[in-house]
């Protein structure tokens, strides 16, 4: 198969493999750009309807930071150690947060992309009468 005739940013020629019946890859393609767009957007996505799958690792977290608090309080963890712990814990929580922020984000972007095709459409986003 052919190579893709586009240039990367950098000025240098794509080179990956063309699409058939044509002379440029998926990614540069124009007649696939709003598939490119959807796939992009829902992409990464995971939990069910763009929810992060985070409550249960987030349940157990919980858990464990709890029994942690009872370890060191009863002399059975040190708590140097404890602390570590403790800091890695909120490193992931601060992780599911960032996780979290990205979906809604990804949410917002696709609904905006949503109305912005159907207003250069010219379909009704109020229903499908038309009054």
């Amino acid at each position: 198969m052919a190579e893709c005739i586009a240039n990367k940013p950098n000025g240098d020629r794509c080179g990956a493999q063309a699409m058939r019946d044509s002379l440029m890859c998926y990614a540069h393609n124009p007649e696939v750009a709003e598939e490119r767009q959807r796939s992009r957007i829902k992409g990464g996505k995971s939990g069910g309807r763009g929810r992060p799958k985070g409550g249960a690792e987030l349940a157990s977290v919980k858990a464990q930071l709890r029994q942690l608090a009872e370890d060191v309080l009863e002399g059975r963890v040190d708590a140097r150690d404890g602390a570590v712990v403790s800091q890695i814990f909120n490193t992931f929580i601060r992780a599911v947060e960032v996780e979290r922020r990205v979906k809604e984000l990804e949410e917002v972007e696709e609904r905006l992309y949503e109305l912005e095709h159907r207003a250069t459409q010219g379909i009704s986003s109020v229903g499908t009468r038309t009054y």
